[in-house]
């Protein structure tokens, strides 16, 4: 579908940037380079071009983390149900990414998010157990699914969902990181069989990897200085940064 891609050097520029800044926010929190990565790819290509090449830097640097952060993944059914549920709905995702036309849907996520972040300012000690956190896993991580098959970002579901649980930062890390894996790892095959991944696309996002992987020992070591509260509430500034983004430029 997407051949002899050309972009404007300066938007390819913005993009390598907005690519590595993503990185150093995924070393930091263990995740939103595609919040950042993804919408400064569109600028160069367009949306679905973006997320396509995303998904490679999505599937190995996550590996990296996850490894990384090994000693740190919850017990219990949690993270298997959150994952595969997120695998599931990246299938229906992608089958949506070509004709879906996401505005709408972008606002009414938008919009959640919005009311989480205020539900969390107004009631600052709040906390999602693990019992109830693992009810909610599947059909939570369904949803986020579809919004990364489709959109390329799972982000304003699947972080809101992990910060309700108030995990310290490498617990967090190793769950979302295991999550993204799911997702990426039925992503990338399935954007080849469609035929929407060609040798450029794979080019460009190995090129993405190699800057994300540069950018995340930096944003790892300003991660390690942040205490629990700190943390917390950087999450709810990217949140509410993403819920902004999606009603300001929808993709």
């Amino acid at each position: 579908m997407w051949t002899n891609i050309v972009a404007d050097p300066t938007a390819l520029a913005l993009a390598a940037l907005g690519v590595a800044l993503g990185g150093v926010l995924k070393g930091a929190i263990g995740a939103g380079a595609p919040v950042i990565g993804v919408p400064m790819l569109a600028l160069a290509f367009d949306v679905p071009t973006a997320v396509v090449i995303f998904s490679v830097p999505n599937l190995f640097s996550n590996i990296w983390q996850v490894w990384a952060y090994r000693a740190h993944h919850l017990s219990g059914a949690f993270t298997w149900s959150f994952a595969l549920s997120g695998l599931a709905g990246t299938i229906v995702g992608t089958f949506l990414l070509v004709g879906l036309s996401p505005g709408i849907l972008s606002y009414v996520i938008a919009s959640v998010v919005f009311l989480y972040v205020g539900f969390r300012l107004m009631h600052p000690q709040w906390q999602l157990g693990l019992k109830a956190a693992t009810r909610a896993a599947a059909p939570v991580g369904l949803v986020s699914g579809v919004l990364q098959g489709a959109i390329g970002i799972s982000a304003p579901v699947s972080i809101s969902f992990l910060n309700a649980m108030r995990l310290e930062r490498p617990v967090f890390i190793a769950t979302v990181s295991a999550f993204f894996i799911a997702m990426a790892g039925v992503q990338i095959p399935m954007v080849v069989g469609f035929g929407l991944m060609n040798w450029e696309l794979t080019l460009f996002g190995l090129s993405a990897l190699v800057l994300i992987l540069a950018a995340m020992p930096l944003g790892s070591a300003l991660g390690r200085r942040l205490p629990r509260k700190a943390f917390d509430w950087l999450l709810l500034v990217v949140l509410t940064v993403i819920a902004t983004g999606l009603l300001i430029s929808p993709p």
